[in-house]
């Protein structure tokens, strides 16, 4: 069963959803325009594979604190937040002991993820990317790919001041609903409460200017992190239809990654692990028994 709370890390109120218990840690981080329920579908399968499953709402998301300085939105504090919450939930020990650290990601919490495992800022097990590719293959797909060009007209868009909040904002973020509903490839997917979440959060008071904060605050420095290969076992699940992202960023890791396997599903969207969510949690578990990272039982 997933029960929700809040938490403190890093000086910011956390609200989490949990499933399942222990040091062993999976901690899943969502995406614009998300929340933590968009992993409501994995929360209980990797709590069967023995995890104590964890997914936060992000810095300005959701329950979750919203700063509203866009500096309170750069890259350093969303990585100090994610070590902060695998310290706080007690995964203290590091690799290969007790408290091992999932880190799970998805979108934004994707890009966090890749400069996490870059930096060492946390002693990794295992990373799952989920839709977003490592800032360095993207960096050269901007640079090389007219049709990446064209997808993301919306990061230069989200520079403007105002503007952006006030078309996603209007009419209750119906643009927002959109966004899932257009793109998805299974529309059933999204239920009309899903989206009405979705859309409750981003109508918040301050919540869109704290969402886009992300690309204010970070593109396009962040795609320029000195690279560092990641050492950590690595999936990628990339949902082919994906109307954002190209899937040439799927090419590229073995400069970037030791040990790295990829997945592709070619009936599944940007928002894959909703989108697709059997096949999404079939990879991951396979993949997290090829790699032992299914923790023993109690």
């Amino acid at each position: 069963m997933i029960t929700s709370r809040h938490i403190t890390a890093n000086g910011i109120d956390f609200a989490i959803d949990e499933c399942g218990e222990g040091p062993d840690i999976a901690l899943c981080l969502h995406g614009f325009p998300e929340s933590r329920r968009s992993w409501r579908h994995q929360l209980p399968v990797l709590a069967a594979q023995g995890w104590h499953a964890v997914a936060p709402d992000l810095r300005g998301y959701g329950d979750t604190s919203r700063p509203r300085a866009q500096s309170a939105y750069h890259i350093d504090h969303l990585v100090a937040d994610t070590a902060a919450l695998f310290e706080v939930l007690g995964a203290s020990q590091g690799v290969g002991g007790a408290g091992r650290r999932l880190l799970i990601a998805h979108d934004w919490g994707a890009l966090i993820a890749w400069v996490v495992a870059q930096r060492r800022a946390v002693a990794l097990d295992g990373l799952v990317i989920m839709n977003v590719p490592h800032p360095a293959v993207f960096r050269h797909t901007l640079r090389t790919s007219w049709s990446q060009k064209r997808k993301s007209w919306y990061t230069a868009f989200f520079q403007l001041p105002w503007l952006p909040e006030a078309l996603l904002g209007a009419r209750r973020a119906a643009a927002v609903g959109r966004a899932f509903t257009d793109s998805a490839v299974d529309k059933a997917a999204f239920s009309p409460d899903i989206i009405a979440h979705y859309r409750a959060n981003a109508s918040a008071p301050g919540a869109l200017t704290a969402m886009i904060g992300y690309y204010r605050a970070n593109f396009p420095d962040v795609l320029a992190e000195p690279v560092v290969k990641i050492d950590a076992p690595v999936l990628m699940v990339w949902g082919e239809q994906d109307v954002a992202i190209d899937i040439a960023n799927t090419r590229g890791y073995g400069p970037l990654v030791r040990d790295f396997t990829l997945v592709t599903l070619p009936d599944a969207s940007h928002w894959v692990q909703q989108d697709a969510p059997d096949a999404v949690n079939a990879a991951l578990v396979g993949w997290m028994t090829r790699t032992g990272l299914v923790a023993p039982a109690a």
